[in-house]
């Protein structure tokens, strides 16, 4: 646990940003594909079954996944940060990993307050994570340097 820290706001908010493109743009053919151009620039909030499918219920199912399976999604992955389980470091259940998603949405109800938390709380937990039991820690090991010879 020596190289190991607790990750703070700034980090996770560029985790979020990395897995926010990466969604767009896994999405954005299928979307495309089926509605058209329109898409992007209609004023309908939601288009149809596809849209609700591929824009609301597929992130929550890719999430818990990548949190289950890898311990994070690719943003996470990308800043070597992992979301564990709060009392044993080790990996969430998917039962844990959907209460930590749906978790979200309280820290957004309060004007964003419980993501905001984190920058405040002192194991970095938002409001989600408390809810969940979970901590997001920050991988500080450096790489080792290899020679084949």
């Amino acid at each position: 646990m020596e190289n190991q820290e607790y990750a703070g706001f700034w980090i996770r908010v560029a985790a979020s940003l990395i897995d926010s493109v990466v969604l767009l743009l896994v999405f954005a053919m299928p979307l495309t594909v089926i509605y058209g151009t329109d898409y992007w620039t209609s004023d309908e909030t939601v288009k149809g079954t596809w849209d609700i499918l591929i824009t609301y219920v597929a992130p929550i199912f890719i999430t818990v996944w990548f949190w289950t399976k890898y311990l994070g999604t690719p943003g996470k992955m990308a800043l070597r940060l992992r979301v564990v389980d709060a009392n044993t470091g080790k990996a969430i259940s998917t039962p844990k990993a959907i209460g930590r998603y749906f978790a979200y949405y309280v820290s957004a109800i309060p004007l964003l307050l419980g993501f905001i938390w984190v920058g405040i709380d002192k194991k970095k937990q938002g409001f989600h994570d408390k809810l969940a039991g979970t901590v997001v820690i920050r991988d500080l090991a450096k790489e080792k340097v290899s020679f084949d010879s």
